[in-house]
């Protein structure tokens, strides 16, 4: 295979993206003129899922770096491209900037001064430091992004693979602490502070895990749908999308662990400043949305998982991934949408979808899987200078 080489599934990608992101921005801008609070509503929402799958790409990048497996080697190139992106994601985050008054409390002055709490946390809770930590946020990521992408492509250049896969080691050992530091602040600023009163100390792990899931999620999709196709043909093999399966499997479990770890936690404390965040979302029709997430984004996925056929069966395990994928989005908007809903002091209003949610959604999905699939055509879709690959291209052939 020669770098550039991509399956033509890779155009239609990039053609669906193309017409989705038109919509997605026709419609955002008619809802930023028609409904300004629900646009920054909306597009907070669909920039924290689209984000999530980039920055989860690379700590499942880091991942395995560290543990190794042909699992990691087939998806390798997949994730580089989806971390690559992160620049980009890091100018889709300027809108956000505009609407800071529109969606924190924290930001409007008049709330500020009439709430001693929020005066209390204003020294960490101001718009300057929280765009400054946004743009190190950005920053620390995009620079990982490029040293994992650049060392790897060293390999297959024809670089010293020992010494090289020592620096990858070495950088992602230290670069999952420092992402489990900037993740868990990323989802205190953008999403637990949509509810400043409330607090908890596992939501920086529930967006962590989150994130390495639709990471997994959106990488399975694509290599169900590429695997029949060059470069990955006869090369992505029952043995490595079992070991997608379980991985996969895993973090599902991992997901609900924590969630439920959450919850536990602040049912048994039953304190005042702890448990409107749970009712907020146990009525008004949320509560449905979170049954939904009980069965759908936990019970069914993890029992169709424990199936080893359906975990060595592409086409199968794609559907699962997707599933799961589309309940990822679900659950970003079970997190954020009730406090941007209009219910930052009382009771959310009742459970309801805007279309401006489906526009942003299309919008930065669009955007975003356009710089992604230019990633992805820009270099070799396989690590060729790994001895494994070479094993399974050698056996391809044969």
């Amino acid at each position: 295979m020669t770098p550039g080489a991509y399956p033509p599934r890779v155009d239609e990608l990039q053609r669906g993206a193309l017409v989705a992101g038109a919509l997605g921005v026709a419609a955002c801008g008619l809802g930023l003129f028609l409904n300004p609070h629900q646009f920054f509503r909306s597009y907070l929402f669909a920039f924290l899922f689209w984000t999530g799958i980039a920055v989860g790409a690379l700590g499942v990048s880091m991942i395995h770096h560290l543990a190794g497996g042909r699992w990691g080697l087939v998806i390798l190139r997949i994730l580089e491209a989806a971390t690559r992106t992160l620049p980009v994601l890091g100018l889709l985050f300027l809108p956000l900037v505009f609407g800071l008054p529109q969606l924190y409390l924290w930001a409007r002055p008049e709330q500020v001064a009439a709430d001693p709490l929020l005066q209390h946390k204003s020294a960490y809770l101001n718009v300057p430091f929280f765009l400054g930590r946004a743009a190190v946020y950005f920053a620390v990521w995009s620079l990982f992004a490029h040293l994992l992408s650049k060392w790897t492509q060293a390999i297959d250049q024809g670089g010293d693979r020992e010494a090289i896969s020592k620096k990858l080691r070495g950088l992602s050992g230290g670069g999952l602490v420092v992402m489990a530091l900037t993740v868990t602040l990323a989802a205190v600023d953008w999403a637990m502070s949509l509810s400043p009163h409330w607090f908890s100390t596992v939501y920086g792990i529930l967006f962590m895990v989150g994130q390495c899931l639709s990471a997994l999620a959106f990488v399975v999709v694509l290599m169900a749908g590429f695997a029949d196709q060059k470069p990955f043909a006869g090369l992505v093999r029952r043995e490595q999308i079992h070991d997608l399966g379980k991985l996969l499997l895993a973090f599902v479990m991992l997901w609900a662990y924590i969630n439920l770890s959450q919850f536990l936690i602040t049912w048994s404390g039953n304190l005042p400043e702890e448990i409107p965040w749970y009712l907020k979302r146990l009525q008004g029709g949320w509560q449905w949305l979170g049954l939904a997430l009980v069965l759908f984004h936990f019970v069914l996925p993890f029992l169709l998982l424990l199936s080893r056929d359906l975990k060595r069966n592409a086409g199968l395990l794609g559907t699962v991934a997707g599933v799961i994928l589309v309940f990822r989005m679900v659950d970003l908007f079970w997190l954020v949408a009730p406090e941007t809903a209009g219910g930052h002091g009382g009771h959310a209003p009742g459970f309801s979808v805007h279309w401006l949610d489906l526009g942003a959604l299309l919008a930065v999905g669009g955007l975003w899987l356009l710089a992604f699939v230019r990633e992805l055509k820009g270099r070799s879709l396989l690590p060729t200078g790994e001895p494994e690959i070479q094993e399974l291209i050698e056996g391809a052939v044969e």
